[in-house]
Formats: C-alpha cells, structure tokens, sequence
C-alpha cells in the first residue's frame, strides 16, 4: 500500500463486505448494541490505525494529535478528540483482527517462525498494574524477564505474514506452534527455543520439517548448506 488513498479504499473495500455478515452475526446471537454514530466512519478510523502501525511514532497519541490532526485534517474531515478516538478503536479491534486475516498471504514451502514480548507495563510496576490483570503473566527472553504477553508470528521468505497469534507471557513459544503451522507445507525455520523432538514429530505428520540451531550443550547435527542460509534469513521477522 503505497499510499493513504489506497490504504483507505483497500479497508473500505473489507468494511463494505465484513460489517454486514459481522452484524448478522451479532444480531442472531443477541450481541448487537445500540452506539452512537460517530463522524469518523469505521474505514476512516481502520485506516489512520494502519496508517499509524506504518509510520516511525512509537505511541498512538503522538501519532494522532501531532500527524493526523495537523496534517490530515483534508483527508479525514470528521477527525474526532483523542479520548473519543480510544472509544472508536475499541470498536476497530474485530474488523482489523478480519481484516488481517483476509491479507494473509500464502506458504510457498520455506517459512519463519519467532516470538517477541509485549510488555504491558515497567517491572517495578507490575504489583499496581490493573489493566490486564488476570491476563497477562510473568514471562523470560533472552532480553531479561518482563510482564505482558507474546506475539508468535510465521512469514514466508518476502516477509509476508502467514499467521499471527498472542499469548500470555509465561507460554512456552513451543505451545502455539501448532495452531499457526496448520496450513504450511515444507520447511519451517525457528531458533533453538523450539527444539522439540514431540513437536518436530507431530510437524512431520503434517507435512512440515522443523528446522533449527541445536544447543551448545547438545550433539551437533548436519544441517545442508541451504538449512544454514535460511536459518540466517530469520532476521526477515
């Protein structure tokens, strides 16, 4: 996406399809509540999302007061506060999950697999953290412990998304592995975090080889001079 037209339409496009089927759905199962209308259209606030996930701001906030309400106010003539803004987002949260989803795109036999953390708050401020108590746990990397969730993500070899998954900080990277493989075929690249002799079984029953480092304190195993470049593209995630 190229540009912010392109990006607009492409989401409107989605909206014009998925909202009808996604209110049905509400409406057949008693969900579907009474909102007031709001001047930015669900398209428009999927758009500046997107368009903010795209630009080099590393908060939300910033992104919206300083870039859009400055720079934007053309392109999106119903722009609302900031505080109504979060209101709009929760609302955007199921559309850009589907929305995701649809660009997918496809496995052509070599994939990646990695995780990164998500920290919900600073360590020491884990014991006063309200927002998802309950949900987020306690997790380690390589980078030190941490509090929040995991992002788990499969590309293929152009850094296209192939599957996406979250989790709680304390799962093992080995748990989702499954679940975002279901659909590859071929090769399937990861670090040692997911050696597993049960994993790598079960992913050969399907179709798929999992390839990976071993541990220094493990037995060296043959890897093909291929196996090696690929296993050096993983920064590709």
């Amino acid at each position: 996406m190229s540009n912010l037209e392109e990006l607009y339409c492409c989401a409107d496009d989605f909206c014009q399809k998925f909202i009808p089927l996604w209110h049905q759905q509400l409406i057949e199962s008693r969900l579907l509540k009474r909102r007031r209308e709001a001047s930015l259209s669900l398209s428009e606030v999927m758009a500046i999302l997107i368009l903010f996930h795209m630009s080099h701001y590393r908060d939300f906030k910033t992104f919206y007061n300083k870039h859009v309400k400055q720079c934007l106010i053309a392109e999106f003539p119903g722009l609302v506060s900031y505080i109504r803004m979060l209101t709009l987002k929760k609302r955007a949260i199921i559309p850009l999950c589907a929305f995701l989803s649809s660009r997918k795109a496809t496995t052509q036999g070599i994939a990646f697999i990695d995780s990164t953390k998500i920290a919900v708050c600073h360590n020491l401020r884990i014991p006063h953290h309200r927002v998802f108590e309950g949900i987020a746990q306690r997790g380690k990397t390589s980078t030190g412990w941490f509090y929040g969730f995991k992002l788990h993500l499969v590309i293929n070899d152009c850094g296209e998304l192939l599957a996406v998954k979250l989790t709680a900080g304390n799962k093992d990277d080995r748990h989702p592995v499954k679940a975002l493989a279901r659909g590859l075929t071929g090769c399937l690249y990861g670090d040692k975090g997911y050696l597993s002799q049960a994993l790598c079984d079960e992913l050969e029953a399907e179709g798929i080889t999992l390839i990976t480092h071993v541990r220094s304190n493990m037995k060296a195993k043959a890897l093909s001079l291929w196996d090696k470049s690929m296993l050096r593209k993983r920064f590709l995630i």
